[in-house]
C-alpha cells in the first residue's frame, strides 16, 4: 500500500510540473475462468491513467483481482518515460528513458531502459520498451516490451506483449495480453467511451513457471472518463 500511495504521489507531482498535453482515465471491469496459478476463476477491476507531458509520458494501471476462493490481490504498475530525443525517421519517433515500477502484495521490482514510438501504418500508436529488470526475489532479468492500438473498422485492438529472458531461477516468458472491442457509448449518446467487448491473455511459463501457460477469456466492461 506505501508503494501504491509513493506511486499516487509521483504521479499528481509530475502533473503538477508540467504541460499536460493529452490524458486518459478509464475503469475496466474483467471476468474469466482459466487463469493459471491459483484460482481458475477471477473478477478483476482495473484502474487506467495514460497522459502525454512536455516532458514524456506515462501509464499507470491498478488491478484489483476476486478470485472465486476468497483470495484478494492487488497489483500495479507505474511506467513513466522521459523524452531524450525527439529524433525521427521514417520508422521511429523520439527516444525515452523507459522506466517502470512493478508493484505486488509483497515485492517492488524496478525497470530502467530506453524506448522509442513506432510508426506504422493505421496504427494510434505502437510503442517500444527495452529494460534492464531488477528482481526484489530472484535473479535479474531481461525485458521487452511493445505495447498498441489499432482501429479496426468500428473495433479497437489495443494490448501488450512483455517478453522477460530466462535467468538461473526462471524460464523466459512472453505474456500477451489484448482487447478487443466495440464503443457502445455512441448508440448511447454517451460523451466517452464506453467500451463492450472481451481480453486475450496467453501467458508462456507464467511467473517463469516452466510449462504452466495460460490462455484466459475475458468478458470485459470498460468505462473512459
Amino acid at each position: 500500500m506505501k508503494q501504491l500511495i509513493a506511486m499516487f504521489s509521483l504521479l499528481l507531482t509530475l502533473q503538477c510540473q508540467a504541460e499536460v498535453l493529452w490524458s486518459d482515465i478509464s475503469a475496466t471491469l474483467l471476468q474469466g475462468n482459466d487463469y493459471e496459478v491459483g484460482d481458475n476463476n477471477r473478477t478483476v477491476f482495473t484502474f487506467e491513467h495514460a497522459a502525454g507531458y512536455s516532458w514524456g509520458d506515462s501509464f499507470l494501471f491498478v488491478d484489483r483481482l476476486h478470485s472465486n476462493n476468497g483470495d484478494r490481490e492487488t497489483y500495479a504498475e507505474f511506467s513513466p518515460r522521459w523524452q531524450l530525443s525527439n529524433y525521427q525517421n521514417d520508422f521511429l519517433e523520439n527516444i525515452y528513458l523507459a522506466t517502470t515500477a512493478e508493484v505486488g502484495e509483497n515485492f517492488t521490482n524496478y525497470l530502467i531502459g530506453v524506448g522509442t514510438n513506432l510508426k506504422i501504418p493505421h496504427f494510434l500508436y505502437f510503442k517500444a520498451n527495452f529494460y534492464h529488470k531488477n528482481n526484489d526475489f530472484g535473479d535479474n532479468a531481461m525485458q521487452s516490451t511493445l505495447s498498441w492500438a489499432v482501429p479496426i473498422g468500428p473495433l479497437m485492438y489495443d494490448g501488450f506483449i512483455d517478453y522477460v529472458s530466462s535467468t538461473d531461477d526462471s524460464h523466459t516468458t512472453m505474456n500477451l495480453t489484448s482487447q478487443l472491442k466495440y464503443n457502445i457509448g455512441e448508440a448511447m449518446n454517451l460523451k466517452n467511451k464506453f467500451y463492450i467487448g472481451i481480453e486475450y491473455v496467453f501467458w508462456l511459463n507464467k511467473y517463469g513457471i516452466k510449462d504452466v501457460d495460460e490462455n484466459n477469456v475475458n468478458l470485459l466492461v470498460k468505462y473512459h472518463f
